[in-house]
């Protein structure tokens, strides 16, 4: 497959293509900047910024320099005897730390986890060393008391709505004077009475591979719960809950009953974390679980977990619970008071929220900031086309009288289609496939409703109505009104940093002999409602895909285009004619015969940005110029960096955009031949024009921005055409 930048033009353009010298000729300045743009990969950085990962990094980061310094002023530290020493601990704490992410990610908050810690510990004890059980009823027993302490916060703060700040400092309170009762009362027992359990011994201080057992238990958990919140539906509740709980309940989350069950979750996993304490040290001291809560809460936030809830992972808890117990652990190793580490702790959270809440509030800003990364693209000089111009581009009215179809009652019909019935199609911004019944075009209905906006469209050999729906896929919908969709997602690129395997936005479509559709995908950076920013980067980043219904298979064809949108297949049947936007030109590419995979460009430097592609009835195409270009927007295509700063400092709203006001229809033959131009001067009836259809004997014409649909009368076309006739005939 040849890339299309590097396709030289055919004779026909080379011959009225401007001199590389004069005028048009790239300054020694424009070549650098050009060669800059082109190969520094500016726009990595705002995709690396807005993955969800780089919020780990700065606690991975600082994971890594706390090891290092660790190594440095620690003797052994690097010794298999500390580091699992160091595994074993993490785990008991890395417990209640998964605890109290799940309550934070859920919007809530746990300031009891270290009197919950010091009660369960009691619990395991009290059932292995007073009552005796067996160990699985004793570590079945603990997780149940875990469960039921965690369940009285739930209540609490999830059924009853008290605050959960407030809830859980009161039952911090009173699970701290229960626990002190209770070992006041049992601890001699409990010291005087040791269990004779190989099982209980392995779960204190067993190994396995040289691994502690709470860390293989630890992973497991770990990766359960990775699994929980990013691929099952309760991990989304639980993160649309923190996002915005108002707007869960709109959507019919149980909202109520999930953060209940969080705070049952967060019992639980600390009631792990004490069952494994407690088998280690056997112990039910006064001081077990006092200032847990600024530990773990510490190592929550530091790992990244957002205190405003909707943000987390385990991945994050897990790097903040070693950060926190190597810096402790370390201060401890070094002789510092007590004291001491409970200020380096209250500094860390302090610093740690602080850098959480700036973050939050201005992580889009700065990757709105860097994520727009415009590049260098030179067009030449735009052909003439005042009424003065001897050649097909010469302006004309002849859009003037056009005849309105559903003015005021349709919005953003990008595409229009016929069928054999001579019924009207179009799509509408309310996600709906708009009917115009035929003769005259007056009765409405909706044909079905997609939900996205409908753009390019075709009909297949059984009448099935395919249609490119922006930000959702290729669809298809039946002659019985069903909607199903075709594909939503093709082959991901290994360079890509995005997921680029999911359709932003498809744009149009044709159908080959075959079957096959070809379709663009006009960006997969941007959204459906982020279109212009494209153009503004002007970069490359659309795509042609093919979706092969006999296999079911989807596959990317070509990259690296500038917003590939009109499609239709030539008259060999072997190739397809699209349209690049912003590059302003129409390409061909070979998907079958002996020039397979080839790229030849067939209308270079066009005075305004194409859009659709169909068929004429002469054996020509039409298209659609979406816009015309103006000089100071292609002066600003050389100028990357201005582009840049105004992304930067100016609003959205009054960025320099294309120019989308004026559009005309041509229609040229496959040696790129510009045989005719229609156009609207007064832009009364189309002042933007992205699609038009000729169906016998008439011009349909669609735009995205109009309320509209024009009709107008082509003077010398066959009465009797019809596109997907000529189309099925002549394949």
């Amino acid at each position: 497959m040849s890339d299309p930048s590097s396709t030289t033009l055919p004779p026909l353009l080379q011959a009225g293509a401007p001199p590389r010298q004069g005028p048009d000729a790239p300054t020694w300045s424009e070549t650098l900047t050009r060669l800059r743009y082109r190969y520094w990969p500016d726009h990595w950085v705002g995709e690396i910024l807005s993955k969800r990962w780089t919020e780990t990094a700065i606690p991975v980061i600082l994971l890594l320099a706390v090891l290092i310094a660790s190594g440095q002023l620690l003797p052994n530290f690097y010794s298999m005897a500390v580091l699992a020493d160091t595994l074993r601990q993490a785990g008991e704490v890395g417990f209640v730390v998964l605890g109290l992410a799940l309550v934070m990610i859920v919007g809530g908050i746990d300031l009891s986890v270290g009197s919950i810690f010091a009660l369960t510990n009691f619990s395991a004890l009290m059932m292995m060393h007073v009552l005796k059980w067996p160990v699985p009823a004793a570590v079945l027993g603990t997780l149940v008391t875990g469960a039921l302490l965690g369940g009285i916060n739930g209540v609490l703060i999830g059924y009853l709505r008290l605050r959960a700040f407030l809830t859980t400092l009161i039952t911090l309170i009173i699970f701290r004077s229960l626990y002190e009762i209770l070992s006041l009362r049992y601890s001699t027992e409990i010291a005087g009475n040791l269990p004779d359990s190989a099982w209980w011994d392995f779960l204190g201080g067993g190994t396995f591979l040289e691994i502690p057992s709470v860390a293989w238990v630890y992973a497991v958990v770990a990766i359960a719960g990775h699994l929980m919140l990013t691929r099952l539906r309760w991990g989304w509740h639980v993160m649309a809950i923190g996002g915005s709980r108002r707007s869960a309940y709109n959507c019919g989350i149980a909202v109520r009953r999930t953060v209940a069950l969080s705070y049952v979750g967060s019992g639980v996993l600390t009631a792990v974390g004490g069952c494994f304490f407690a088998s280690r040290l056997a112990t039910a001291g006064a001081d077990i679980g006092v200032g847990m809560e600024v530990l773990v809460l510490t190592a929550a936030v530091l790992g990244g977990i957002s205190l405003g809830g909707g943000r987390g992972s385990v991945t994050k808890a897990l790097v903040g619970t070693l950060v926190v117990l190597l810096i402790t652990n370390g201060l401890t190793s070094l002789s510092a008071p007590g004291g001491v580490t409970r200020m380096v702790l209250a500094g860390i959270l302090i610093a740690a929220a602080a850098i959480d809440v700036r973050w939050l509030k201005n992580r889009h800003r700065i990757i709105s900031k860097v994520y727009v990364s415009p590049t260098y693209l030179r067009l030449p000089a735009a052909p003439d086309c005042s009424a003065q111009a001897h050649s097909a581009w010469a302006v004309n009215n002849k859009l003037r009288d056009v005849e309105l179809i559903g003015l005021g009652r349709i919005e953003a019909p990008e595409d229009v289609i016929l069928d054999r019935d001579n019924h009207l199609y179009a799509g509408s911004r309310h996600g709906d496939i708009i009917r115009f019944k035929a003769p005259d075009y007056q009765e409405m209905e909706v044909f079905a409703h997609i939900g996205g906006q409908p753009l390019g469209m075709a009909f297949d050999r059984d009448w099935n109505l395919l249609v490119c729906v922006g930000g959702m896929g290729l669809y298809k919908v039946t002659p019985q009104r069903e909607v199903h969709c075709v594909t939503d997602e093709t082959n991901r690129s290994w360079a890509s940093i995005n997921d680029d395997s999911r359709l932003r936005l498809a744009d149009d479509l044709d159908i080959a002999p075959d079957g096959r559709i070809f379709f663009s995908e006009a960006t997969t950076r941007y959204e459906m409602h982020e279109w212009p920013v494209d153009g503004l980067e002007a970069r490359g980043n659309g795509r042609i895909v093919c979706h092969d219904p006999r296999d079911g298979s989807t596959r990317t064809l070509l990259r690296r285009l500038k917003f590939p949108n009109g499609i239709s297949v030539a008259s060999d049947g072997q190739s397809i004619l699209f349209a690049e936007t912003w590059g302003c030109c129409v390409k061909r590419y070979w998907f079958d015969g002996p020039r397979q995979g080839q790229v030849e460009v067939v209308l270079d430097n066009l005075p305004g940005y194409p859009d659709n592609i169909n068929l004429a009835s002469d054996g020509h195409y039409w298209m659609a110029l979406v816009g015309m270009r103006a000089p100071a927007y292609d002066l600003a295509m050389r100028m990357p960096g201005f582009r840049r700063r105004m992304a930067k400092r100016v609003p959205v709203d009054e960025w320099l955009f294309p120019n989308i006001n004026t559009g005309c229809v041509l229609k040229f033959s496959e040696r790129g031949e510009v045989l005719e131009t229609l156009w609207d001067l007064g832009g009364e009836n189309h002042p933007m024009i992205t699609s038009m259809r000729e169906h016998r004997g008439y011009l349909y014409l669609g735009g995205i921005s109009n309320n509209r649909i024009g009709r107008y009368k082509l003077p010398d076309a066959k009465a009797d055409f019809a596109h997907y006739e000529q189309r099925w005939e002549q394949h």
